[in-house]
């Protein structure tokens, strides 16, 4: 990078002065970014409980055309505010066709997870999906990926495998939503990579939410059970799905654009954090030594697959 020759001070110690406060601006946005992020991850874990508590009253499927329609229409108007078309050519290119297949098997599957399965294990099981898109990156965009991160990706997928406990009497084949809806919303990720960048966030959440409508109609077909008219209580709750969901994924792209992405991105499992924590203060839910030590080798194999991003890239 070069800087204009006025920006220079003469003394050696007055560009010092100018690097120290470039280096606090990038601190102060890395730490904006980080709160954005938290406050991110908390909302996705508030919208995931309203979603749960809906589930126990009204259908999967009229929850999710439900839940897509008020998102589409929102993020359709964020889309008029900015002066953007909703349907250009870039839609219809296959990289978004890819992604809308997988937004819609990823969104149904962990709305299922978490209407059928204990909340925290589903949070646990999705805080593997870093891991996996990494993974996918180096086996269908062949990026270098060395064998640390490797390791550390088979390790973090052993997590997934101990909160599962297959074999057990603790196993229940419920839980496999949530390692579908996982991987689904991990090959949304990988497809989002190629996708035109000419499509803005709110274009992309338009299109994300239309697939969650798609995805409740193919499940209320399934279903066949019959759409009801949302007590107060539901009403309630669907509301609050819709709030929240809107407030994290503007809170998301608020993180991502302000701060570096390797500073921000390890505070994405706070949403573990969260999760849990709604889980078993509010469903009652409870913690097994083999769902802890699954956590915890997610997270830590996360957290260095990251730093090894980073520190290759330098």
């Amino acid at each position: 990078m070069s800087f204009p020759q006025n920006v220079f001070f003469r003394t050696s110690s007055g560009i010092r002065i100018f690097l120290t406060a470039n280096i606090q601006t990038n601190a102060r946005a890395n730490f904006i970014g980080s709160l954005w992020m938290v406050l991110a991850m908390a909302a996705f874990a508030i919208e995931d409980m309203f979603l749960k508590a809906a589930s126990q009253t009204l259908p999967v499927g009229q929850i999710l055309i439900i839940f897509g329609m008020a998102g589409a229409i929102i993020f359709a108007m964020i889309a008029k505010i900015n002066n953007e078309q909703l349907y250009t050519p870039q839609v219809s290119s296959t990289p978004m066709k890819v992604r809308a297949i997988f937004e819609v098997s990823g969104r149904l599957f962990y709305i299922l997870a978490i209407s059928l399965t204990p909340l925290s294990s589903a949070t646990a099981i999705l805080q593997a999906t870093p891991i996996v898109v990494v993974a996918g990156a180096a086996l269908v965009f062949r990026e270098k990926v060395g064998w640390r991160r490797w390791t550390a990706i088979f390790i973090g997928l052993i997590g997934v495998i101990i909160i599962l406990q297959p074999g057990t009497d603790s196993f229940s084949v419920l839980s496999i939503l949530a390692v579908l809806g996982m991987l689904g919303l991990a090959g949304r990720d990988l497809a989002s990579r190629a996708a035109p960048s000419s499509l803005s966030a709110s274009i992309l959440g338009f299109y994300g939410f239309l697939c969650v409508i798609i995805a409740g109609g193919l499940f209320s077909l399934w279903e066949s059970k019959s759409f009801i008219i949302p007590e107060t209580q539901g009403m309630i709750y669907l509301a609050g799905a819709i709030s929240f969901g809107v407030l994290a994924y503007t809170s998301l792209m608020k993180a991502m654009r302000t701060g570096e992405v390797s500073a921000v991105t390890p505070f994405r499992y706070t949403r573990l954090l969260f999760g849990v924590t709604i889980g078993v203060l509010l469903f009652d839910e409870t913690l097994s030594i083999p769902m802890l030590i699954g956590c915890a080798l997610i997270v830590v194999s996360g957290l260095f697959i990251m730093w090894r991003s980073k520190k290759v890239k330098a």
